[in-house]
């Protein structure tokens, strides 16, 4: 009877639980399009999911990038060499670096829920290749392309 009765309870809140989930995101020296990155560069979570940076190659970090980040969003990053994890809460685009190689476009960006900042954020200005880089990953976003 208790077995049964736990059973009953499990099925009726089970449709109505939900899981957070963590995506692996890799910071190497080469991805398919040359140079270093992080793989995947553009990723969608709903509000509570979170990310685990991977440091799968040295010499990288991850931080959040000033004026990337939806409204009183807080900032993130990790230490060089280290595999970091970051749970998003607030809806938005966040844009990402590897401040090492900002310049040379190791860049990305996660989609939390929605994309009600992406017209401010796409005003950052971006050194280098960057501003490439940023300018094809928002098109993939804009595309549905991930």
């Amino acid at each position: 009877m208790k077995i049964s009765s736990i059973l009953i309870a499990v099925l009726i809140f089970l449709p109505t639980a939900t899981f957070a989930k963590v995506v692996d995101v890799r910071m190497v020296d080469t991805t398919k399009n040359g140079g270093p990155g992080f793989v995947p560069d553009l990723i969608r979570l709903t509000p509570g999911d979170s990310v685990h940076f991977v440091a799968s190659d040295l010499g990288h970090n991850v931080q959040s990038i000033p004026g990337m980040l939806p409204v009183k969003a807080s900032s993130f990053g990790g230490e060089l060499n280290n595999s970091f994890t970051v749970t998003f809460d607030k809806p938005g685009l966040y844009g990402f670096k590897c401040s090492p190689h900002y310049f040379i476009g190791m860049v990305g960006l996660i989609v939390v829920g929605d994309t009600h900042n992406e017209d401010e954020i796409k005003k950052i200005s971006h050194p280098g290749i960057a501003k490439s880089a940023f300018e094809n990953i928002f098109h993939r976003l804009d595309e549905g392309e991930y």
